[in-house]
Formats: structure tokens, C-alpha cells, sequence
């Protein structure tokens, strides 16, 4: 028998590993890891959002105190051992019949590197997340894209899995989007 993670990857797509991103890119190669790990041909905004409060401090803190971290966490790892079982073969933020595709095309010129009409090896609603948190440190004037940047991209769909695992553990996600936007909880984006 083989172990789940011998010799599977996920190929390095659709991220450049620069400097400048150094937070993202360390976040990014621990999601990919759970994604090989959890015998998933995709990275999802769950992997994203499991690595990054791994990662970071400043995210844990904007999630909640220890209790709601500790809930949270534990429904990650749920995941990792079954409780996303449910999502495997689907592309996140395709609907649940949708079959993720065969091999992925790389093209550097689009979101995520995915290729016209292919997802790559990030699901939808993920490369739109990274998208998402690198203008956002853009328009902060930020030469960097921090944690809080790629937490604002994994909550602004609510039918991603990040959502709902940080709803499950207590998370108003709606709230947390606000308050890391700068905004009231009820102002719309």
C-alpha cells in the first residue's frame, strides 16, 4: 500500500513565488500540501484558508478569540479526514455536479494561470480569492499582499468553502468582510 502524498502533486501554477508576495507564496505552498495530502486534484479556498491561519497571526486574531479558533480549526482538520469528502471530484463554486477537469493548461496571462474555460489546478472561487487579495493591496498602495488581504478574498463569495466552514465555526463572515474592508457590517461592498 501506498502512502496518500507518494510522489502526487499539484504542479506549481498560476502563483509566481516572488518576493513581494512572500506571505502568499508561503500561504499557497501549504495549501497545496493539504491539497496533495487530502488527495485533491484542486486547491479550494478551504486549503487557502486552513494555511493561512497556520501562517499568520494577524488572521487568527481578525477570526476570533481562542475558542472560535480552536472550533474553526477543528473543522479544518475534520475536513482533512473526511468531512470534506462530500466536496472531492467538484469544482468549488461550480455547483455540486460539476466534475473537475482533466489536466490543466497553464497560461500566465489569465487569473490563477488557468487556461480559457479551465480551471487549472485552483478552483474558481480560489484564483478569484488570490486575485481579489492582490488588488486589494493594491489599492491599500501595499507592496505587499498580507494575510488580511487573502482573508477579505476568501470571504467576499459566500458559497465558498472557506465561508462555509468559518460560518459553521461562529464566523459571520459578512461582519468579518466589513471589518476588514473598514466598513459598517451592514454596508454592502
Amino acid at each position: 500500500m501506498h502512502p496518500r502524498t507518494a510522489r502526487r502533486s499539484i504542479p506549481d501554477q498560476g502563483l509566481p513565488h516572488t518576493d513581494d508576495d512572500a506571505v502568499l507564496a508561503a500561504v499557497v505552498a501549504g495549501a497545496r500540501r493539504r491539497a496533495v495530502r487530502d488527495g485533491d486534484r484542486q486547491i479550494d479556498t478551504a486549503h487557502l484558508l486552513h494555511s493561512l491561519l497556520e501562517h499568520d497571526p494577524e488572521v487568527r486574531a481578525a477570526v476570533g478569540g481562542a475558542p472560535r479558533l480552536a472550533r474553526l480549526l477543528g473543522y479544518l482538520v475534520q475536513r482533512s479526514i473526511g468531512y470534506g469528502l462530500r466536496w472531492q471530484r467538484s469544482v468549488e463554486g461550480a455547483g455540486a455536479l460539476a466534475v473537475l477537469p482533466g489536466p490543466a493548461r497553464y497560461d500566465a496571462a489569465r487569473p490563477g494561470g488557468a487556461a480559457h474555460g479551465d480551471t487549472g489546478h485552483w478552483s474558481p472561487v480560489a484564483a478569484v480569492a488570490v486575485e481579489e487579495a492582490r488588488r486589494r493591496a493594491r489599492r491599500r498602495g501595499a507592496a505587499r499582499t498580507s494575510g488580511t488581504d487573502l482573508l477579505a478574498g476568501l470571504v467576499l463569495d459566500p458559497r465558498s468553502r472557506a465561508v462555509e466552514v468559518l460560518e459553521r465555526a461562529g464566523v459571520r463572515t459578512r461582519e468579518l468582510g466589513a471589518r476588514l474592508d473598514g466598513r459598517p457590517a451592514d454596508a454592502r461592498p
